[in-house]
């Protein structure tokens, strides 16, 4: 997913970000903002990372829910051919069906209980439309940023069916790591755990989780508590390390969240529109290949292009999408 926001903040995101006196809290509530994907007939998203309160949860540092949206009364998911570099975009679906195509030559449909992650690297472009199949669509769009060692990997795509498990009545559907004792198969490249919980009313569920690494669990149906603090559906609960484990109680309708975590992220980011860089200079540059070689703005690099658009011979007739105009300022800090 592109974020297709016109005038997209700018985040420079590390260790240095933190606020100086202030004693963190186990558990903090962040709250969704709505933004429109796309036009007129906008699909709305609710985005809880990045925020005010906290831009990262280990790697994880995007994150938008969606849905249950009727698509046959909105323009469902229509997102251009759009570019990536440094990150890895985690696809994960409830209900619908979405088409995606890639530079690297990727064609797949992406559907509920499978994870699809693309791994940008040095650079890709996607797009991803909703399919003529779909009624329904509702699920939610993770990013992971890439550490140092990692960033320039070659782009490549892959897909994976979730490892699933019971814990204390709750279907657990795994899809990054460890989590309720069973292992995903997802490439990763930094200590990382998703999962899906699916928890039926009047529940409790204590889900171990390793006390040196951050947690997040998004709600998408019903409400919960975590720890005692009570989370409404769409909100993100971040929760600090120290903890060994998280206890998540259910009231009168069964509930669903996303647990994701990992250990802290400990490098600076910049993260502009689609691109995660570690200085403003990369943040201009993937911004000027891209829209050299997809939207024709100055000379493409012939010999070592980082893009290729996804329309044409991959299939995708939509034109790509360019580039929201930089900031007229160097791309700053946003403390957490």
């Amino acid at each position: 997913m592109s974020n297709l926001e016109k005038h997209p903040n700018e985040l420079l995101i590390g260790d240095d970000d933190e606020v100086l006196g202030v004693e963190p809290q186990l558990v903090t509530i962040l709250a969704p903002r709505e933004v429109p994907l796309g036009g007129p007939r906008a699909m709305t998203v609710h985005r809880t990372l990045p925020s005010r309160e906290r831009s990262m949860i280990g790697a994880w540092c995007f994150v938008d829910h969606y849905g249950p949206t009727d698509v046959r009364a909105s323009a469902g998911m229509v997102v251009p051919p759009h570019p990536h570099t440094g990150l890895q975009t985690v696809s994960w679906l409830f209900d619908g069906e979405i088409e995606h195509r890639d530079s690297v030559g990727s064609h797949a449909f992406i559907r509920p209980t499978e994870l699809h992650l693309m791994t940008a690297g040095r650079g890709i472009s996607h797009s991803e439309v909703s399919t003529e199949n779909t009624t329904l669509l509702h699920g939610v769009q993770l990013w992971l940023a890439l550490p140092d060692a990692s960033r320039h990997v070659a782009p490549f795509f892959e897909s994976h069916d979730a490892v699933v498990t019971d814990l204390d009545g709750a279907r657990v559907a795994v899809f990054f790591g460890t989590v309720a004792g069973v292992t995903a198969q997802a490439t990763t490249f930094s200590r990382i755990v998703a999962a899906q919980l699916d928890i039926p009313r009047h529940a409790r569920v204590t889900l171990p989780v390793d006390p040196l690494d951050e947690h997040g669990v998004l709600v998408d149906t019903g409400s919960v508590t975590i720890d005692g603090t009570h989370v409404a559906r769409t909100e993100l609960a971040f929760v600090e390390t120290g903890a060994s484990g998280l206890t998540i109680e259910t009231g009168d309708d069964d509930a669903r969240v996303v647990l994701i975590g990992g250990e802290p992220f400990g490098e600076q980011i910049v993260m502009w529109w689609n691109f995660v860089g570690r200085t403003h200079e990369e943040i201009v540059a993937y911004r000027t290949a891209w829209q050299a070689e997809a939207i024709g703005e100055g000379e493409p690099d012939a010999q070592s292009p980082r893009f290729t658009s996804t329309h044409g011979d991959h299939g995708y007739t939509g034109a790509p999408l360019p580039a929201p105009e930089l900031p007229t300022v160097r791309l700053l800090p946003r403390r957490r």
